[in-house]
């Protein structure tokens, strides 16, 4: 799901920047330096892992087969299922230049992972009765366009603004910004759509929340957070992103550019103090932090109820959202998730509800697919959470297959149209549709498309269907609006085991 630093939820235009600080271009000793981190880490989880030894070993070599082909350079895992740590500890190079390896204390940024954290800062606001979740925002900015008046606390939370993201140009990330220059920055945006009748992921939204937050509690949001969640929890080491203060363990984020591995790019450091994600967290912090979840610590019961209901629009229908988490969408066994991307990081968290079981995974790599690692490794404690392969299906709607076999080529040629879509994530076009088109020519003319599922998903229809180009199969999903455009491309190779 959608990650701060969205670039995320498109993983093939993770590379947000141009600049280049170091360049690592040796990818022989790149790949013997996988090898040897793969040992480190085993040792590392081995030594701290509580399960039977057969259950690490398979641990091991999950994760060790998952970062051979990611190629990351540094992961913290945790695993907890019913309150007990079954294993937490690090693989491979918080820092390669430096040849750091990853513990247990290592510091990641955690990107938009962290958006539960300025949910619950908010949800402290409302339960001190400094703010009510139906309160317009315009009430704190009363500056504000006055479209932005129906738009109220919930529908920042959830997502359902109408605000637009900011990534893409709004910003200029080499500049430092005051709230209120943020503030400004996002009223000349023009809204996508009426408040609370779509989803749409939005950094903006849980920017203004920080500022918010800051305006009810008369204190930083950060502050906010150290005081009354970090603190009292003993998440030690958990803080706001800072480039001036010395901070023990903290890894270096990366991006791959081609063959070459390279440091993050620099971002203004007033820029990285904003609540939509920026924040330092060790897997310490983040195991100290899933027991507060399985507590219902820091917030009221009724609060931490509001965290995982999925929003209802205004058709009545419900999204799976809730305030900072990404929710079940009905296939197979209940879970709540989200991950996170930021400046050469990646971040997810998986918790499947039934097996209350927790997997949180930790990358240095911008590159990286946390969320595939943690899914395979609560399937190796829980089978059941595997779904079964995808089966094809009769097709009630052909004309709708007919115009996505159109879409697949006319992506492949080069000429997707952006009048097929609305409400697309910003950011897009052009780079998402480049990339995908290069994945498609690889292989040839598409031979044939058979649909897999079918499901609603707020207002929107969406489907998936497996294509078959040249000789490699893909998985193609899609949301389809009421108005029978287009809201979400996704594309990706079909792995033989599903």
């Amino acid at each position: 799901m959608p990650s701060r630093r969205e670039a995320a939820a498109y993983c093939v235009a993770n590379s947000r920047f141009s600049m280049s600080l170091i360049q690592y271009r040796n990818t022989t000793l790149l790949s013997a330096i996988c090898r040897g981190l793969i040992v480190i880490g085993t040792v590392l989880l081995t030594g701290c892992a509580s399960a039977p030894s057969q259950m690490a070993a398979s641990l091991d070599a999950a994760i060790a087969s998952e970062m051979a082909k990611q190629r990351v350079p540094g992961v913290a895992v945790a695993v907890v299922q019913r309150g007990k740590v079954m294993s937490a500890g690090g693989f491979g190079l918080a820092n390669v230049e430096h040849a750091v390896p990853v513990t247990r204390s290592t510091i990641f940024q955690t990107g938009s992972l962290s958006k539960q954290f300025a949910a619950v800062a908010a949800m402290l606001q409302v339960e001190d009765g400094k703010l009510s979740l139906e309160d317009s925002i315009t009430r704190f900015f009363p500056d504000a366009p006055a479209t932005w008046k129906p738009i109220t606390i919930r529908h920042l939370l959830t997502h359902t603004s109408g605000i637009p993201d900011y990534v893409d140009g709004t910003l200029d990330l080499r500049k430092d910004y005051t709230e209120d220059e943020i503030s400004r920055l996002a009223f000349g945006l023009l809204l996508e759509f009426p408040a609370g009748s779509r989803w749409n992921y939005s950094n903006t939204a849980y920017a203004l929340l920080g500022v918010i937050i800051s305006k009810a509690s008369g204190h930083f949001y950060g502050d906010e957070l150290r005081d009354r969640v970090f603190g009292p929890l003993g998440m030690t080491t958990a803080r706001i992103i800072t480039e001036e203060d010395i901070v023990m363990h903290r890894a270096a984020g990366y991006r791959r550019v081609g063959e070459s591995l390279r440091n993050q790019d620099w971002v203004a450091p007033m820029l990285n103090t904003t609540a939509d994600g920026s924040l330092y967290l060790s897997l310490d912090d983040w195991v100290r932090w899933e027991q507060a979840i399985r507590n219902r610590a820091v917030l009221q019961a009724a609060s931490w109820v509001q965290m995982f209901t999925p929003v209802r629009l205004n058709s009545g229908k419900t999204y799976p959202y809730g305030f900072g988490w990404e929710l079940h969408d009905g296939q197979g066994p209940a879970w709540y998730r989200h991950g996170g991307a930021w400046q050469g990081f990646k971040a997810a968290y998986f918790h499947a509800i039934d097996a209350d079981l927790s997997v949180i995974v930790l990358c240095n790599l911008a590159q990286a697919d946390p969320i595939r690692l943690a899914e395979r490794i609560a399937q190796l404690y829980v089978p059941g959470l595997k779904l079964p392969a995808p089966v094809e299906q009769v097709d009630p709607e052909p004309l709708l297959a007919s115009r996505v076999r159109a879409l697949l080529e006319a992506t492949a040629a080069g000429q997707l149209r952006e009048s097929e879509f609305e409400f697309l994530r910003t950011g897009f076009f052009p780079n998402v549709p480049a990339a995908y088109s290069k994945m498609l020519k690889a292989h040839g003319p598409v031979q044939r498309l058979a649909l897999l599922r079918r499901w609603e998903r707020g207002d929107d229809t969406v489907v998936t269907y497996r294509a078959l180009v040249g000789s490699q199969s893909f998985l193609v999903e899609l949301s389809v609006t009421p108005a029978g455009r287009f809201s979400s491309f996704r594309l990706r190779e079909e792995a033989p085991s599903e």
